[in-house]
Formats: structure tokens, C-alpha cells, sequence
């Protein structure tokens, strides 16, 4: 059996040169490869007592969702500003040029229910930082974060210290 990495095509100079892009469509086509990426990261937290999933948009709802089923625990999405319909809260992070703002239901997480966030990537941290306050702020508490790929050299794990980070690949470079 191919190793998960195998899976993920790695494109050259895009979206500027020096950058290379890691791409999971790849790892998505591939039956084998999709079925090692839900295996892989939920492994990291079988022997966790989780009350629910949640996951970022969009990528996060690929890889959240399956886990959660797999598991027979709610599945939660945070999205952008504005894609929620009931009442929301929100948080507001940096991106490399300008800010983003992500949203989740207010009554979407319980007080004291144990929290795993899922997405496919983690980069800097911001998007994920973000979902930690909100998770917080409804009375959540985050046990785990899990993702597909990490890019080292973007220093996002540095932003998550203090919680319980794993992934399935990690790139040294950015």
C-alpha cells in the first residue's frame, strides 16, 4: 500500500513561484488514497472522549464529516461571514493579505462538551486559533485538532500551543 504522501500531488511555482503547491484533490480520486486520509486522521484520536466534530470550511467538512459519521457524533461547520442561517458568534483573523471571518451557530456547541476541529490543512493557524476562541466562548472544550497536512515552516503549531495537535503529513518548508 502507497504511503498517504504518495497520494498528494505537489505543483511548482503555484500560486507564485518558490511555492509549492500541495494538492488533495489528488488524495480525493483515489479510493485508496481517500480511505488512508479518514483512517490516518481519525487514528489520532481513537482513544479520545469526544462529545463532537467540527470542521472549518471547506476542506475541514470533507474530512470532519466522514470521522464524525464513523464515529456516531455530531458534525459541526464553521463557515465564512454570512453562510449560516440561524444566529451566530464570530471571530475575525489575519490572512497573509487582509483578515477573514468565520462563523458558527451559536447553539451549536454545548457547554462542557469535548471538542475535536478537523481540516485539511494547517498553515499558519489563524483559521483554526479563530474556531478555538469560538468553541471557548460557547463552553467548549477543544481536546484535539487534527488535519490532513501541516506546513512547518509557516509556524502554525506555534499559534495552537497548549492544545493537542496532530497530522498526517508534515512539509518542512511553507
Amino acid at each position: 500500500m502507497k504511503k498517504l504522501e504518495e497520494y498528494v500531488r505537489s505543483i511548482p511555482d503555484f500560486p507564485e513561484p518558490g511555492i509549492i503547491f500541495r494538492d488533495i484533490t489528488s488524495i480525493l480520486q483515489d479510493p485508496d488514497g481517500l480511505h488512508l486520509a479518514i483512517d490516518t486522521m481519525q487514528g489520532f484520536i481513537k482513544d479520545l472522549d469526544v462529545d463532537v466534530i467540527v470542521g472549518t470550511e471547506s476542506r475541514g467538512f470533507i474530512f470532519g464529516m466522514p470521522i464524525a459519521y464513523n464515529l456516531h457524533k455530531p458534525f459541526i461547520p464553521v463557515r465564512k461571514k454570512g453562510k449560516l442561517p440561524c444566529e451566530t458568534i464570530s471571530r475575525s483573523y489575519d490572512l497573509e493579505y487582509g483578515q477573514a471571518t468565520i462563523e458558527i451557530h451559536k447553539d451549536a456547541i454545548k457547554p462542557g462538551q469535548k471538542v475535536v476541529l478537523v481540516d485539511d490543512l494547517i498553515a499558519t493557524g489563524g483559521t483554526i486559533a479563530a474556531a478555538i476562541e469560538m468553541i471557548e466562548e460557547l463552553g467548549g472544550e477543544v481536546v484535539k485538532c487534527v488535519f490532513l497536512m501541516e506546513l512547518a515552516g509557516l509556524n502554525g503549531r506555534e499559534k495552537l500551543a497548549g492544545y493537542s495537535v496532530d497530522s498526517a503529513i508534515i512539509y518542512e518548508g511553507k
